[in-house]
């Protein structure tokens, strides 16, 4: 096998693993997947006829390997069916799983990245359980190369946000609609390459076109400043947030699930509140096959059915900035 340090990156290196493991053991697939949330993400296969490819989306909870992970069943199955956690794994009956071998990819803080692991449509002999060692320390050196390459992601997101300054709105400060594509491009080819999460939240002003026409444009600047202000403080380093029109502003929060994208979105909803900033907000995170542009369309739904709904509702009092 070739030495892993000659390859220049965990995909390469995941490839070259799952061609030495069938090589090796004979199995007729062999994967690294990633968990996130419900979702067990392939990031790397080699199939033989079970029809699994990269990008395929499985639910963790059906997996053999989420039996593996919490202890009801091991990480060496020569005759899976014996295996009564195995046997009954929806996984299992969508598709012939005679023999399993499969180990945990840890993050560098202990907490699960996903798995490596291979099936086979028939039993093997017991003499699987010497692979075990050997599966356990390719698990460990894809470990290593991945949490090594997540870290120079982080980096180069952060000389994309440099570099993408040069994109900004002269008003608030924040990225412009050049800018916004540039980034939420780069963003989603990290999350199909690792299968990371994240969420685009669209907001738009309610009141913008009426303080402008009633108070002048520039109490209106005032309002998208005092917008762009609260998107700051509200958003972390490696988030985005964008003004991509006159009152329209966008956000896309990286390596972040739907539960964490609704607590952002409190989070705005709050802080824009106490801004005396009307708005409304649409969330939508990117589905594990999506991508992000399909996220921000469903987002912009989003928010504007909000819109609608509390433009049908009868407001006390004056509107906001005044």
């Amino acid at each position: 096998m070739h030495d892993l340090q000659a390859f220049p990156n965990f995909s390469e290196a995941a490839s070259a693993v799952l061609r030495f493991l069938h090589e090796r053991t004979g199995f007729d697939l062999w994967m690294v997947a990633r968990t996130e949330g419900d979702d067990w993400i392939v990031l790397d296969a080699l199939d033989q006829g079970y029809g699994v490819a990269v990008g395929h989306v499985f639910r963790w909870a059906d997996s053999l390997c989420s039996r593996m992970v919490d202890g009801r069943g091991p990480s060496v199955a020569p005759c899976a069916h014996d295996v009564p956690a195995f046997a009954t794994a929806p996984f299992a009956m969508q598709m012939p799983v005679g023999a399993y071998l499969g180990v945990p990819l840890w993050r560098s803080d202990g907490t699960l990245f996903g798995t490596l692991c291979g099936i086979h449509p028939e039993p093997k002999s017991h003499d699987l359980h010497c692979q075990l060692p050997l599966v356990k320390l390719l698990a460990r050196l894809l470990s290593s190369l991945l949490l090594a390459e997540l870290e120079t992601q982080r980096q180069a997101r952060r000389a994309e946000h440099a570099e993408a300054d040069l994109l900004t709105d002269a008003l608030t400060g924040l990225f412009n609609r050049r800018g916004w594509d540039a980034l939420l491009s780069a963003e989603d080819s990290r999350c199909k390459r690792y299968g990371s999460p994240a969420c685009v939240l669209s907001i738009d002003l309610d009141e913008l076109k009426e303080v402008n026409d009633s108070q002048g444009h520039a109490r209106g600047d005032e309002l998208l400043k005092a917008t762009a202000e609260v998107l700051r403080a509200c958003t972390r380093q490696p988030d985005v947030a964008a003004r991509v029109g006159g009152d329209e502003f966008v956000v896309l929060a990286v390596e972040c699930d739907k539960t964490c994208g609704e607590v952002l979105v409190a989070r705005l909803a709050s802080a824009l509140a106490a801004a005396e900033v009307r708005a409304s907000i649409g969330l939508s995170p990117r589905a594990a096959s999506g991508t992000l542009e399909q996220a921000w369309r469903e987002s912009d739904r989003l928010m504007y059915a909000q819109k609608r709904k509390e433009s049908a509702v009868p407001r006390r009092g004056k509107s906001a900035m005044r």
